[in-house]
């Protein structure tokens, strides 16, 4: 179907631009953390926890990193949500379209694994699904509180995935899967995590209560 192909396009190469900014917008932020220098006594005195000059674009620009939050909520306050989110969603979208419209042709191995589109197409969303509710499950459990043993169960999670979906699937198939499933997880990062404190840390300010600092370090570790 023509008109399937060019979904399929626009769909792929809009996955592909809302990455590049959700990954690069992360790196930036990791880089802007890793180069805070002590602020000033002036600065120190308003909160701010770090800053930075940087110059880009023909421009002079000057970074603060508070504490905790201003004294007072900005009119203007950017939020960093939709890379992440535009990025899943026209993944997930372009997983539906070539590899679940397509499951005969793309997803399902005769030689690896007969099976029905449906029995097929079932396994992967519990991949996905499934992966997610156990990373959940570890990231709020006492386990989050070893980051080695967390890291060596992520790891883990991921070579079993590995394992099944090459049992299951196609080639092509079985590592899109697992590719889905590791941006499900970013992706439930923002979405379950980080926004939500995010949230409480913005009204925290505006309503001049504390902020706890377990809201940013949660966030931190995801």
């Amino acid at each position: 179907m023509p008109w399937l192909d060019w979904i399929s396009l626009f769909v792929r190469w809009f996955h592909v631009v809302a990455g590049v900014a959700w990954i690069g917008a992360s790196f930036y932020f990791i880089w802007l953390d890793n180069n805070l220098r002590t602020p000033p006594k002036w600065k120190q005195d308003k909160g701010i926890k770090g800053d930075l000059w940087a110059i880009h674009g023909g421009g002079f620009y000057e970074v603060a990193k508070y504490a905790y939050g201003p004294e007072k909520m900005p009119e203007t306050l950017h939020w960093f949500k939709w890379e992440a989110y535009t990025t899943w969603l026209s993944g997930f979208a372009l997983l539906i379209i070539v590899y679940y419209f397509g499951a005969s042709a793309y997803l399902i191995d005769p030689s690896v694994n007969a099976m029905s589109p449906t029995t097929a197409i079932s396994l992967g969303l519990g991949l996905i699904f499934g992966g997610l509710a156990l990373y959940e499950f570890a990231c709020r459990s006492p386990l989050a509180k070893y980051p080695l043993a967390f890291g060596i169960g992520l790891v883990a999670l991921v070579c079993i995935v590995s394992y099944l979906s090459t049992q299951w699937f196609s080639g092509r198939g079985a590592y899109i899967h697992v590719g889905a499933l590791i941006g499900t997880i970013m992706a439930g990062n923002v979405f379950f995590n980080i926004m939500p404190n995010q949230r409480k840390m913005v009204a925290a300010v505006a309503n001049k209560k504390d902020i706890d600092p377990n809201w940013g370090a949660s966030a931190k570790l995801r």
